[in-house]
């Protein structure tokens, strides 16, 4: 099946770039391609430091002739309006139908009348002419975040572009890719003769200033020669063989293999970095790993000190002994082989290393002799800096911070003298040498620096655990001072930006207010905190005098719904409990909800919720027809069947298990109770006429009706669960 390849040679591409370049490539091709009527069955991109290249492969030959009426204006219509629409179509007036129409308006018929009609039938084009047709309209608009221009042309891309490969190759296997979207290469078989290459044609056209071409340069340094393709399976084996691994994911797992197997034979261990692996795969297209020991001098540094400084500066992976724990050697990954075996550019690294290292050696001095002397001066700088501009500086925060922190001890099981004691160092850190060096290492240094000092154990570690989580893979603290700090600096973030307006709009959350509220779920959940937020919020009035609980309510709730999304909790079970009385303690809402949902998954809750769903949906629709409510309680002497007499019974015994349960907070069992309700809510249903002649009855069965919603709805609003 023919096989479209594409391919934009340039200069180097940004490594925070490639990923999504890629898979905008991918996407607006591949929608364009689609958009003309060709169909295919897969599309890959690849990026490589200095190319993108997009494979698509079970392309058809040429898209389909389409045939498409078109309505016009009447026959009698002025004659502007008529050639109007001949220019819309691309046809002559002879080539028009006259045909009789009946439409009218609202779909009335109306008389009939003579209107023009066109009949556009395109001819299907071949794959070649509408490859070239739409890609360089992609480029043309293609989203780079930062573009340029280069010399006198006013095109706009990442790079300057050297050169454009796109080719249409037929009678290639589309049995070449996996199913992880990769291709491998597969050889002949042993024994077997070369398989002839698949004929290949070039996709013509041009874009700033450079014709597309079958032909592409290897690696810039040992293979820059240039060469032509067949098809991909050509191209990426040409280009392997030129020394360029053109997929980073085999990058990155070439790095780490061979990492893993140097750094193995010295004893040591690779500290994992998934991240910093994957920004190194986009700087080179032929790794190669040299690993280099951290000069002796350096080695008393704290660890996070020594990773963050090469991982920031020079891009190094860091590589400690497993037995002591300390960093000891780093790996850099050069994109070219030397034949000193890289010892010249490890020499290199290593001399710019120490000058680096000397740095935070001097910063790292420095701090720590503040910290001994118990941080005077940190703690009086924290007035000069801002928090923001509205809210004060960071020494008003540090003190919202250790009024909060100290409200929130003992509904967390702290002491009040710890968690106000840490609250008030929490953020001098801010002020070290190192920490405005490597503001990633804020929290961490702040726990050292606090250990220094002479605070006790759980003042400094809050210091760095009331950062956590930072993510959504970050665990979360439960040490108890930890999470004061934790839940009062995030707090006093919403508290403060909420009080001025400053809050999340749409995709714009530039204080990431959104995370903070997150970040305090998770703290209350999974550490099982009882902390209504009407409380809190009350007790914090007098610092933020101009907050909306509210609407802060509001939004906690939403980011709960995203929260638990995950969880597989639905929105509208969320919302059915929200409805129920103390909403705004957080676990207690969550608990509601989990076992909500895990009675729907039930074939009982299932029935249950389909009965609630007929009771309310009569009651809604017979009090709006009599203009009144039926929320008198039903009339045991009224009934006239044995299924109304047992649904009488289990409402009363169901109901009476639903409060005793709920006042102990057991959302199971006061589901449970509910459940009992299913036999005799499908009976009634089955057997009983609510809507009697007897306009007696019929009242009676309405308020039995409400009875049903009434007990249900002790348990949640089922009303807000929809069918």
């Amino acid at each position: 099946m023919p096989e479209l390849l594409l391919e934009v040679l340039s200069e180097e591409i940004p490594a925070r770039m490639q990923r999504r370049a890629a898979r905008d490539l991918e996407q607006r091709v591949s929608d364009a391609l689609s958009a003309a009527g060709l169909e295919f069955t897969e599309s890959v991109a690849y990026a490589t430091p200095r190319r993108l290249c997009l494979r698509v492969a079970g392309l058809s030959a040429a898209s389909g002739a389409t045939r498409e009426e078109r309505r016009g204006p009447r026959a009698d219509a002025p004659e502007a309006a008529v050639e109007g629409f001949l220019r819309s179509t691309g046809l002559e007036r002879e080539n028009l139908e006259v045909r009789e129409d009946r439409k009218g308006k609202g779909g009335r018929k109306a008389e009939p009348v003579k209107v023009l009609y066109a009949v556009v039938e395109k001819p299907g084009r071949a794959a070649s002419d509408i490859a070239a047709d739409v890609i360089p309209g992609v480029f043309e608009s293609f989203p780079w975040p930062k573009s340029m221009r280069w010399g006198a042309r006013p095109f706009r891309w990442v790079r300057p572009i050297h050169s454009i490969l796109c080719i249409l190759s037929e009678d290639v296997d589309d049995g070449q890719g996996d199913t992880d979207g990769h291709v491998r290469e597969a050889g002949p078989e042993p024994g077997a003769a070369e398989a002839e290459p698949p004929l290949a044609r070039i996709v013509p056209f041009e874009w700033a200033g450079i014709r597309s071409g079958d032909r592409t340069r290897g690696h810039r340094y040992m293979s820059p020669e240039s060469f032509s393709v067949a098809c991909f399976r050509d191209y990426r084996g040409r280009l392997a063989e030129a020394k360029v691994i053109l997929d980073s994911v085999d990058r990155a797992e070439r790095v780490r293999t061979n990492t893993e197997n140097l750094v193995s034979e010295l004893g040591l261990e690779l500290i994992e970095d998934s991240e910093l692996l994957a920004e190194i795969a986009g700087l080179v297209e032929w790794p190669v790993v040299l690993v280099g020991h951290i000069p002796r001098e350096f080695l008393g540094l704290p660890p996070e000190v020594l990773q963050v400084s090469m991982r920031e500066h020079q891009k190094f992976l860091s590589v400690r002994n497993p037995g002591t724990g300390r960093i000891e050697a780093f790996v850099t990954v050069a994109n070219t082989e030397t034949a000193d075996g890289g010892a010249t550019i490890l020499a290199g690294n290593r001399k710019v290393l120490s000058a680096r290292l000397s740095d935070a050696a001097f910063f790292w001095d420095n701090d720590m002799r503040t910290a001994r002397t118990g941080m005077k001066p940190w703690r009086d700088g924290l007035a000069s800096v801002t928090f923001h501009n509205r809210l004060g500086s960071q020494a008003d925060r540090a003190n919202r911070l250790e009024r909060l922190a100290g409200s929130l001890s003992e509904r967390v099981g702290a002491q009040p003298e710890a968690a106000e004691s840490a609250a008030r160092i929490a953020k001098l850190d801010l002020l070290s040498e190192m920490v405005q060096e490597f503001p990633e290492l804020q929290g961490r240094m702040g726990r050292r620096y606090a250990v220094a000092a002479g605070y006790e154990p759980e003042v400094a570690d809050a210091c760095r655990e009331h950062h956590l989580p930072a993510g959504a893979n970050d665990p979360v603290p439960h040490a108890p001072v930890s999470v004061a700090v934790g839940l009062a600096d995030r707090f006093d973030m919403l508290f403060g930006f909420w009080s001025i307006g400053e809050k999340p709009t749409g995709s714009k959350d530039p204080f990431a207010l959104r995370r903070a509220a997150i970040g305090i779920i998770r703290l209350i959940l999974e550490n099982q905190l009882r902390l209504p937020l009407h409380d809190l919020f009350a007790a914090a009035s007098s610092d933020y005098p101009d907050l909306d609980a509210n609407d802060l309510i509001e939004f906690f709730h939403d980011r709960l719904k995203v929260f638990l999304r995950g969880a597989g909790i639905a929105h509208e079970v969320i919302d059915a409990c929200l409805a129920m009385p103390s909403s705004d303690d957080l676990w207690l809402l969550v608990e509601r909800a989990r076992s909500l949902q895990d009675f729907l998954g039930t074939a009982e809750g299932t029935d249950l919720l389909q009965g609630f769903r007929r009771a309310n949906n009569i009651l809604v629709a017979e009090e709006r027809k009599d203009g009144v409510s039926y929320q008198l309680a039903p009339d045991m002497h009224l009934v006239e069947l044995d299924t109304e007499r047992a649904l009488f019974s289990a409402l009363g015994a169901s109901e009476s298990a639903i409060v005793k349960a709920l006042d102990v907070e057991d959302f199971v069992q006061a589901m449970t109770a509910m459940s009992r309700l299913r036999v005799p809510v499908d009976a009634f249903f089955d057997a009983v006429l609510v809507n009697s002649p007897n306009p007696v009855l019929r009242r009676n069965r309405l308020c039995l009706l409400n009875r049903i919603r009434e007990v249900m709805c002790r348990v949640a609003d089922f009303s807000k669960i929809g069918g």
